[in-house]
């Protein structure tokens, strides 16, 4: 067998308002418009991601929560319809997602031996959290690619950022070992805002764009400082200036897919393709993507 490797991974923020505003079958509410900088970025990327051939899409997502380890979906298939608890009205998505159970398992088996708790979901009504469904419809709306879904261990949250680091650290080198081991060709999903103040009230219209700002510009100014760094290719300063970024700007990072991505690619330091920037909401989203094919090319 060939060793498996990871071909490019992708910070892939997850509003639901940019699935509300592509208005694909699978979502009930409907839109106008809405978000299109975030949108047009995300077909970039999504080109660039297709045309890779991945076997796999894994995803670190903020919305599936352990506070005990780290859990993994132990089946071949999930459907269900995945709803926002804070925006019901802009997404209530029918999902029906094929897992790559192999790669999971094989992920869970790795982080066991490095005596890290683990737990597997075996349960077929199980609902998939919607940070992973978001950003995985995002990158691949024809969902012919298997994934895989890990959880957010909340260390960081019960402990302190650089805890939550360390944890996301041995995990995102768990996952390589798994990934090298299984010769699959995976692409991995951060699913992650930047800097995270919402504003506390929406428009009568969701997708009024006249209201879309950030929150405030202390905020703004993190968001590129961290993806100047990204563009630059600094991406071990960047994980050495992450647990003041995320008290500053009450970054989403916090939960660790960021760092668990970034360490699973071996840090890298090369410049990354940064395909959009845009607010949603008040917080600092944007769609970048590592791919060492592409070095040299942006």
């Amino acid at each position: 067998m060939n060793k498996g490797s990871i071909v490019a991974g992708v910070l892939a923020p997850h509003p639901p308002h940019l699935v509300y505003g592509e208005n694909p079958p699978q979502n009930e509410p409907k839109s106008e418009c809405g978000w299109e900088g975030l949108r047009w970025a995300y077909e970039r990327c999504r080109a660039n991601i297709k045309a890779l051939k991945p076997d796999v899409l894994v995803v670190h997502s903020p919305h599936w929560p352990t506070v005990v380890g780290h859990h993994f979906l132990g089946l071949p298939h999930f459907k269900g319809l995945s709803v926002d608890p804070i925006f019901p009205h802009l997404f209530r998505y029918n999902y029906d997602v094929k897992v790559d159970v192999d790669l999971s398992l094989q992920i869970r088996d790795v982080c066991a031996k490095a005596d890290m708790h683990t737990s597997v979901v075996k349960n077929p009504d199980f609902r998939l959290d919607y940070g992973s469904i978001i950003c995985l419809h995002l990158i691949n709306p024809d969902w012919d690619i298997p994934v895989v879904l890990i959880s957010s261990n909340q260390a960081a949250f019960y402990f302190s950022n650089e805890v939550g680091a360390q944890v996301a650290k041995d995990l995102g080198e768990a996952t390589r070992q798994a990934i090298e081991i299984s010769g699959k060709r995976a692409v991995l999903l951060a699913s992650s805002s930047l800097s995270h103040r919402h504003f506390v009230h929406e428009p009568d219209l969701p997708e009024d764009m006249s209201f879309e700002r950030i929150h405030h510009h202390g905020q703004y100014l993190w968001d590129m400082k961290v993806i100047d760094m990204m563009k630059k290719g600094q991406c071990r300063e960047l994980l050495d200036i992450m647990p003041e970024f995320i008290e500053m700007a009450s970054a989403e990072v916090k939960v660790g897919s960021l760092n668990w991505m970034l360490e699973a690619m071996g840090v890298p330091n090369y410049p990354a393709v940064v395909h959009g920037y845009g607010t949603v909401i008040g917080t600092g989203n944007a769609v970048v993507e590592w791919n060492p094919s592409l070095k040299g090319k942006n």
